[in-house]
């Protein structure tokens, strides 16, 4: 029996625990952060593989954000290995939270494209880059900010025009250019020249030729010494050590090791490694590579001009009447039907007929009357005075009276001018005529292989495309630096 005291005493000690043994067990079920981040770099890892073009122009700065905040928290893992997210100190918590925002927000702007999602994920890149800069002050592991270039530009002699076509109205049986106006274009007086490629077996080899500048890559960050060897930077089958500047590490590589494509970007990834306290530190570090060819634009434009076409009108006959001795007259004013107008320059009055009496006995000499415009008229109406005038006091008078003028109505007439399917070229602009009068337009944009837009209005702007107007001549030049 006295075990039953000393059983109650032992439970109202325990007592006061029981509030914090229940939230110990209720987190036992929580992630840890070593779970959080391989799931967070195998989803960083699938968006940048999944990201088609539009992706890789308009999502670059966010996907290569993610990438370097999940690298950096990998480089930290050893410190919060086994720990909760609720357990680790303010920065690296922030920085777990917003690598899992963004990679929400990238897969939205993946997997329904739209401006309006890829500015959330640009919004949400913005985030995780404020919660990597936070890193910098937590410790003194190595930390990659910054990289430049985010694009590596085209190779200079992978795309020379060589040929030139002028079959102008007819688009490349694979191209994707939509044209949707139907009529016929009108022959032009001058046949524009369309560049043309070479094809593929003329193509540039797999080295750099003569002269072909190497891509200066320069990575900013903290700690980035390694412990023995430099760090070194592998693109593709390139490997190069690190010339070693304060807080920055610079490489020389050449051009063909990012990959060569002739009219496709693609997302070449370099890897960056430091060793420092006996582990290889890895940065990836995602480059856009621009092809050679940056692809073709056409513009249509619906040019609608007004034709007059004229025929003559008659007016009806007014008749004016005046008793013996009398003058009278009628003054009958006339609007054109709508659309159309009087040509006041072809017009004549028409004195159908003249009559007079005397004493029963008729005689046409006996009316002064007259048939002639009106002085007061309006601008767009034609106005008529008929008039009766007795030449002696005691005749009866009568005048018939009209008028005949051209009236005018404007026919509208309509032609589709296609420029046809333009290559463009980065060295070279590509200038296309506009028509000022035209009533519709349709600029169709290719880039790349896969991006295609299409414009009821001049664009300010297009990814690696400058657009500027020259007079009537819209002028596009592709050009690497002009990023999205």
């Amino acid at each position: 029996m006295r075990a039953l005291p000393v059983l109650l005493a032992t439970l109202l000690a325990l007592a006061p625990l029981a509030p914090l043994v229940a939230p110990l067990s209720a987190r036992a079920g929580e992630p840890t952060v070593d779970e959080r981040l391989v799931r967070l770099r195998s989803e960083q890892a699938a968006l940048q593989a999944r990201a088609d073009g539009e992706g890789r122009l308009g999502l670059l700065a966010p996907l290569r954000t993610g990438g370097l905040l999940a690298d950096a928290l990998a480089v930290r893992l050893p410190l919060d290995s086994g720990r909760t997210l609720d357990a680790l100190a303010a920065p690296r918590r922030q920085a777990y939270v917003a690598l899992a925002d963004l990679a929400g927000a990238l897969e939205q702007a993946i997997d329904r494209p739209g401006e309006g999602a890829r500015a959330l994920a640009r919004q949400a890149g913005d985030r995780a880059a404020k919660a990597l800069d936070g890193l910098a002050s937590t410790d003194d592991l190595p930390l990659v900010l910054q990289v430049t270039p985010r694009v590596v530009p085209p190779r200079r002699d992978g795309g020379d025009l060589l040929l030139a076509s002028r079959d102008v109205d007819a688009p490349p049986a694979d191209s994707k250019l939509a044209i949707r106006f139907a009529e016929p274009a009108r022959p032009a007086a001058a046949v524009p020249v369309v560049p043309l490629y070479a094809p593929a077996f003329v193509t540039a080899g797999e080295s750099d030729p003569p002269g072909e500048p190497p891509v200066e890559v320069e990575i900013a960050g903290g700690h980035l010494k390694s412990d023995s060897d430099p760090p070194t930077l592998a693109v593709g089958d390139w490997r190069g050590e690190a010339t070693i500047l304060p807080e920055r590490l610079r490489f020389t590589v050449p051009r063909s090791a990012f990959g060569l494509s002739a009219t496709r970007s693609t997302l070449s990834v370099a890897t960056l490694a430091l060793r420092r306290d006996g582990r290889v530190m890895i940065f990836a570090l995602p480059f856009l590579v621009l092809p050679d060819r940056p692809g073709s634009v056409a513009l249509d434009q619906q040019v609608r001009w007004m034709v007059p076409d004229s025929n003559t009108l008659m007016s009806p006959e007014i008749m004016v009447r005046a008793g013996a001795g009398e003058t009278r007259s009628v003054r009958r004013c006339f609007d054109p039907p709508p659309g159309a107008h009087f040509d006041k320059a072809n017009r004549r009055v028409v004195i159908v007929e003249r009559l007079g009496w005397l004493d029963d006995m008729s005689d046409p000499t006996l009316n002064d009357g007259t048939v002639e415009f009106a002085s007061d008229e309006g601008a767009a109406q034609i106005c008529l005075l008929v008039q009766a005038k007795p030449v002696t006091a005691g005749a009866r008078t009568a005048t018939i009276g009209r008028f005949e003028a051209t009236l005018v109505r404007e026919q509208a007439q309509e032609r589709a001018d296609k420029s046809g399917v333009r290559a463009l070229d980065w060295r070279e602009p590509l200038r296309l005529p506009i028509a000022p009068e035209a009533a519709e337009r349709r600029l169709y944009v290719h880039l790349f292989g896969e991006v295609d837009r299409t414009f009821a209005e001049f664009p300010d702007s297009l990814p690696f495309v400058r657009l500027t107007r020259d007079g009537d001549t819209l002028v596009l030049q592709a050009d690497p630096t002009a990023e999205p």
